[in-house]
């Protein structure tokens, strides 16, 4: 599959079968990541794998509850990443406030794309979530230091086809050598 391809035609994916993804695979999907580029090289992240049936409950227990519970769907994903934020170097951080921009959060999910794409070429679906108890999950992971599970991300093969959503015309958030 080209990239273009990838790009074109991954979904997020919210119905999973209950095929394991191969250990092999998975750790493909994880290169990928892992391979992303970061502001002044500074790989802001770390990944934590929910592969094991009761520890991945456990974890979207904790975190899909109350108002979080519409995203429950994930809990029957075979594997749910956590990914944890880790605020970058030095430089990186000077950087990030000198332009009020968190580029961590930018490298991340730069990261949380190579995995995505990475994954519909293997034929396995993601879907990367915001929307989650992120104290909790913190509280689950004992996570300290400033950390924070920023994003999680759904893996299983796609229990269904899933048809493309509309996007904006090209003439409407497009534009060349001026803003309009």
């Amino acid at each position: 599959m080209q990239v273009s391809e990838a790009i074109l035609k991954r979904r997020s994916v919210r119905k999973y079968t209950e095929q394991a993804i191969e250990q092999e695979k998975l750790n493909m999907i994880l290169e990928a990541g892992r391979q992303a580029p970061s502001a002044c090289n500074s790989q802001p992240w770390r990944f934590v794998v929910f592969n094991e049936k009761q520890a991945k409950e456990s974890f979207c227990d904790a975190v899909f509850t109350g108002i979080y519970k519409n995203t429950m769907f994930a809990k029957q994903a075979p594997v749910i990443i956590a990914v944890v934020s880790d605020k970058g170097n030095l430089t990186s951080q000077i950087g990030n406030m000198i332009r009020r921009t968190e580029f961590y959060l930018i490298d991340q999910g730069i990261a949380c794309q190579n995995m995505a794409l990475q994954a519909w070429e293997l034929g396995i679906g993601s879907c990367l979530i915001g929307w989650f108890d992120d104290k909790k999950a913190a509280k689950h992971l004992n996570l300290g230091g400033g950390k924070k599970v920023e994003l999680l991300i759904s893996l299983g093969y796609p229990a269904e086809e899933i048809p493309a959503r509309p996007r904006k015309e090209a003439e409407k958030i497009i534009s060349f050598n001026k803003f309009q």
